[in-house]
């Protein structure tokens, strides 16, 4: 075992095998039994570090070797222009409803997650990272470095609030009866960022997808500019 795990390490891209593997095999097993206990993303994380802790892996080495996926990222995140762009009449007429809808997500975001945090006796530090959860990764960890949080908390949040996103907004969506395609992907981005705004279909739901993009990058820019301004007053809460 420990020669195996040795040759694995040492390989330049058994941690994009394993990650690409077992992402593949999650997206067929999701789509022959179509639950959304089965997303792809929660099972991928858990299988690689299974087989991480199994095999004597350490994060370091899985981390080198799968770092060859993050060149992607950068043209994955782009894509999402794409529906926005062939959606933007849609942007135009709802212009007003999606810039006032996203402001309401974020503000009530602030207060259900730090008036939660508040209510269960949390340590300021945690409240404060639990404030930025719900937008983009890059985006969250300046906004909890700048008010006094802890960047892994932060980042679980981040992870939770997309992975809730992605797995159930199809349940949410059906038990509160929106059935609106703009609401809907506004929902999506401001509530679970790119995580969430992924499980939409492009070839069915895009103008979900385009407005999710949308209120992924409002929503980032709305907490980046209005957390600093209401933290004061919360911080009055947390004495």
């Amino acid at each position: 075992m420990n020669s195996i795990s040795q040759m694995l390490a040492s390989s330049a891209y058994f941690g994009v095998f394993i990650s690409l593997g077992a992402y593949l095999l999650m997206t067929a097993v999701q789509k022959k039994f179509k639950s959304p206990f089965l997303a792809p993303l929660l099972w991928t994380l858990i299988i690689i570090i299974s087989f991480l802790m199994v095999m004597g892996i350490s994060f370091e080495d899985y981390a080198q070797s799968a770092s060859k996926i993050s060149f992607f990222l950068t043209p994955a995140t782009i894509c999402y222009a794409l529906p926005l762009y062939r959606q933007f009449n849609v942007l135009k007429k709802n212009f007003l409803a999606i810039i006032l809808g996203v402001t309401a997500g974020c503000i009530g975001h602030f207060v259900v997650a730090a008036g939660t945090a508040i209510m269960l006796g949390l340590d300021k530090s945690i409240v404060c990272s639990l404030i930025p959860k719900s937008i983009t990764t890059a985006i969250a960890l300046g906004v909890t470095e700048e008010i006094g949080g802890i960047a892994g908390i932060t980042v679980i949040g981040v992870c939770v609030a997309g992975l809730t996103g992605n797995m159930f907004f199809k349940i949410m969506y059906k038990a509160l009866k929106i059935k609106n395609p703009v609401a809907q992907g506004l929902a999506m981005g401001t509530s679970s960022h790119a995580l969430g705004t992924s499980s939409f279909d492009p070839k069915t739901e895009e103008v979900q997808l385009a407005m999710g993009s949308l209120a992924i990058v409002v929503a980032g820019i709305l907490t980046a500019v209005l957390v600093p301004c209401i933290y004061p007053i919360l911080e009055s809460f947390m004495g």
